[in-house]
């Protein structure tokens, strides 16, 4: 799906050219919102005006590569908290060849397993990966990078509901999921990817990494780690580190710093009113800016009952 609005054309898309798409799948991601979040982009970077994008919470990347794909932006900036997350990123970028080279090695290996031995290749894969996240050098991409790497695009690929959850210790603690054929070897989206990437600073860091980086040229989309919207609904384990109020307020802030930069900005969260009709945080944390609801499907849930649609909030200065 394309962020470009369907009464624009795109300044850069070609249509029998692959595009970039996310790598990973990530909860929280946007791609069945980039429809409605291309309805609401600004009217400068639909005309080419603005020619640089920021994406301090990158997570997979939905709203990031649809927007390469399709508008005429020339720098990139992206980041995270999460260190698997921008190994990954920096990995594709600068060694893409390699990284396909040994996804397709474990792909050819898994497929010939039994539904029985595909077990325990998980298993053991996923050992592997938590015993060595503690001795990996995240700021080198070499070979052990490369082969980490692999790891994680292989268990995205075949845990269960490809769900990326770590637990205090940082450890990945999804289970095996039993899919029949998983891709887990996308050689033609990680090239594409790592074209998209050539020119893009790619920072381990939180939202504030941007700062240098965001003028008044430059599109920001923040999507942070939502609010929960109820005491049961708190799934952001992307990252070891929690991401509370006092996180959300902070944000806001930094929010009103790139505004006065002269930035565009957007920002997703919940709708916490989707629960409780009187909770204005939102609503005064983010006074002043246009504040729209949209539609979104809530995929992670325990209780299938509470799986639907939910009100979601985008946030812009324009």
């Amino acid at each position: 799906m394309s962020l470009s609005p369907p009464h624009l054309s795109a300044p850069v898309a070609q249509e029998n050219k692959p595009k970039a798409r996310p790598f990973l799948k990530w909860a929280g991601g946007k791609g069945q919102l980039l429809g409605q979040i291309g309805q609401h982009l600004p009217t400068d970077l639909q005309e080419g005006k603005l020619t640089k994008y920021a994406e301090p919470f990158i997570g997979g990347g939905a709203v990031f590569f649809s927007l390469a794909n399709d508008f005429a932006v020339r720098e990139f900036f992206i980041s995270d908290m999460n260190a698997d997350l921008i190994l990954a990123y920096r990995t594709i970028q600068r060694h893409a060849d390699s990284l396909i080279e040994l996804l397709d090695e474990i792909q050819s290996q898994y497929l010939q397993l039994n539904a029985e031995r595909r077990k325990e290749y998980f298993y053991e894969t996923r050992r592997l990966f938590n015993q060595n996240h503690q001795r990996i050098d995240y700021s080198t991409v070499n070979q052990d990078a490369v082969l980490r790497v692999a790891r994680l695009i292989f268990l995205n690929r075949t845990c269960f509901n490809g769900l990326y959850r770590v637990n205090s210790r940082g450890d990945f603690n999804v289970p095996f999921g039993a899919y029949s054929n998983p891709k887990i070897c996308d050689a033609t989206n990680l090239h594409c990817v790592a074209g998209t990437l050539q020119n893009t600073e790619i920072h381990y860091g939180d939202f504030t990494a941007c700062r240098n980086f965001v003028d008044a040229q430059t599109f920001v989309y923040f999507d942070p780690p939502y609010r929960p919207i109820s005491d049961t609904a708190s799934f952001n384990s992307y990252a070891k580190e929690p991401f509370d109020d006092g996180e959300q307020m902070r944000l806001a802030s930094f929010y009103r710093d790139l505004d006065r930069a002269g930035a565009r900005l957007m920002l997703s969260n919940s709708d916490p009113q989707n629960e409780n009709p009187h909770d204005m945080f939102f609503a005064n944390l983010y006074a002043g800016f246009s504040i729209r609801k949209v539609l979104a499907r809530r995929a992670i849930n325990s209780n299938g009952a509470k799986r639907g649609e939910v009100t979601e909030l985008l946030i812009t200065n324009y």
